[in-house]
């Protein structure tokens, strides 16, 4: 039976992230999916800082400038009857929170690696927050056309410090300056190119095996012992490839390539298409688990995205179904606010092109235009009370008061920050006592974003000042009236959040400890949950 023919056509969906480290090589990786995809017709590069053309995925001017991805995007494209949904996420930590939330949204995970750095900081981190969420894992070795490390010490590496079996499902035929391709060992495929070691990959060519005379005419005699060598050892040393184990995230398949230059590329969209799972089920307020085959459509905000457009002041918030069919013109609830909003015009993302979504289904990701209603953590469903839980806010463990350069810019700079905050980008904090607003921020370089959108969007010039305080923690008590009380004793570090919810501010990790230790019926929480209720 063709993908197509299915009668429930949420199976036929893939919705997937890349995760890495940045410079692994996510963004070009992303790009070069999606030009295997036909999303796209060519592939800017981002080291290409001068050109015209672009990465598709980052359409930050920052992201621009700096060659990183600070935003999550989403995209769609079609292959082979399956429908791909691609959410490319940052790679630098400062954005950690929006790739935490975004992970939220997906069924498995592409964690590239460098071959020549091997698992990073950043990597690590991402994978448990995968971990925790038992999303499966695909392994993607990038820049193997440059000089890295030993194959068999990168999977070894993956196998002991990740606790994560492993199973090469490719291995390069060399290395660096003595690159000739890529092999499949179970399809015994042989990926190279036609115009040499430094060309891109143009030629699939089918083997006998790692010995046969296409290989040894052709590579180098000591790349070639060390394939037939690799793929050897590969038999006894790991494990065959088993798709339960897979989707329960003990197994990651991986991959050898460069995406620099197309190498593993088809691989790596083909196994999605056959091995990944179809959208899973979504947990809810009330131990209720929403599956995707009820018929009544459920949804959620994960991201929601101000001026992707400034010449239109767009606002996107993107939506996760969960369940159900959805069909443009539907009137759904807003939980949160407990009446009815109807989705016109909902969009699909196919790279930088739009098209209205006339139908999705669970796994599809839809924007949806408004103006300000949707927030991140916000559930649409068909008349039920329902709120869909795991998405996380952190503790910023930054600090700074806004510095404005125009005073007669106030309007303007605050609902720039309550735009950015309503994205998730930064925290606003009011303090109980005085009226500047603090923003909060886990990484610095969040802060760089800040001032270059409030300039770009809403023409309003800003700079930041220390503030007195440098981390913030959300406060909760099982008695009301004992955290009454605290919040009046305390008054002076006591803020509110967007929701209202009490927060101390903490002027160093001494204080944090000390005022816990004191404190013992207060807790003071580093995450919370985001759910809206009404």
């Amino acid at each position: 039976m063709s993908a197509t023919s299915t009668a429930q056509p949420y199976k036929t969906r893939r919705t997937f992230a890349i995760i890495s480290h940045p410079d692994a090589g996510k963004t070009t990786l992303t790009e070069k999916l999606l030009l295997g995809g036909g999303a796209i017709r060519a592939a800017g590069q981002v080291r290409a800082r001068g050109e015209r053309r672009r990465a598709r995925s980052d359409w930050m001017k920052i992201e621009q400038e700096r060659g990183i991805s600070v935003s999550s995007s989403v995209m769609t494209f079609e292959r082979d009857g399956y429908t791909f949904n691609l959410l490319d996420t940052p790679g630098h930590e400062d954005f950690s929170e929006d790739t935490y939330r975004t992970l939220t949204a997906v069924d498995a995970a592409i964690m590239v690696i460098d071959a020549a750095k091997g698992i990073e900081t950043q990597t690590r981190k991402l994978f448990e927050v995968c971990r925790l969420r038992d999303i499966p894992i695909i392994t993607f070795i990038n820049k193997i056309d440059r000089e890295g490390r030993n194959t068999l010490e990168i999977l070894d590496e993956i196998q002991e410090a990740l606790a994560l079996d492993v199973t090469p499902m490719a291995w390069p035929v060399g290395m660096g300056s003595d690159f000739f391709g890529v092999y499949d060992p179970l399809g015994k495929r042989y990926f190279t190119s036609t115009e040499g070691r430094t060309g891109a990959f143009d030629e699939l060519k089918q083997l006998s095996g790692p010995d046969d005379e296409v290989l040894t005419s052709t590579v180098f005699e000591n790349v070639l012992a060390e394939l037939q060598e690799n793929v050897e050892m590969g038999l006894e040393l790991y494990p065959e490839f088993d798709q339960e184990a897979f989707l329960e995230g003990h197994l990651t398949p991986v991959f050898f390539g460069s995406a620099l230059k197309d190498y593993g590329i088809d691989q790596v969209l083909d196994f999605i298409a056959a091995y990944a799972p179809a959208p899973h089920s979504q947990p809810a307020t009330g131990g209720r688990t929403i599956v995707p085959e009820e018929n009544k459509v459920t949804g959620f905000v994960f991201k929601v995205q101000a001026n992707m457009d400034p010449k239109h002041r767009d606002r996107i918030a993107f939506v996760r179904l969960c369940s159900g069919t959805f069909k443009r013109g539907m009137k759904l609830k807003h939980v949160r606010a407990g009446k009815p909003i109807t989705v016109s015009a909902p969009i699909f993302f196919f790279a930088e092109e739009r098209e209205l979504a006339e139908k999705a289904y669970p796994g599809d990701v839809i924007g949806v235009p408004n103006h300000g209603q949707l927030r991140v953590g916000d559930t649409l469903s068909e008349g039920e009370e329902i709120h869909v839980t795991g998405l996380p806010a952190f503790a910023p463990e930054i600090l700074r008061r806004v510095r404005l350069s125009d005073t007669m810019r106030v309007k303007q700079m605050r609902r720039g920050l309550e735009d950015l905050a309503e994205e998730g980008l930064v925290q606003i904090f009011k303090p109980a006592i005085g009226t500047n607003w603090i923003v909060g921020v886990v990484g610095v370089l969040q802060l760089d974003v800040v001032v270059d959108r409030l300039k770009a969007e809403y023409q309003t010039e800003i700079s930041f000042e220390t503030a007195m305080y440098n981390t913030a923690r959300w406060i909760e008590c099982d008695d009301k009236l004992k955290l009454d009380r605290f919040l009046e004793a305390n008054r002076a570090h006591v803020a509110m959040d967007r929701d209202d919810r009490p927060v101390y501010l903490f002027k160093n990790a001494w204080e944090v400890s000390y005022i816990s230790e004191k404190n013992t019926d207060i807790r003071f929480r580093e995450t919370r949950e985001i759910v809206h209720t009404s």
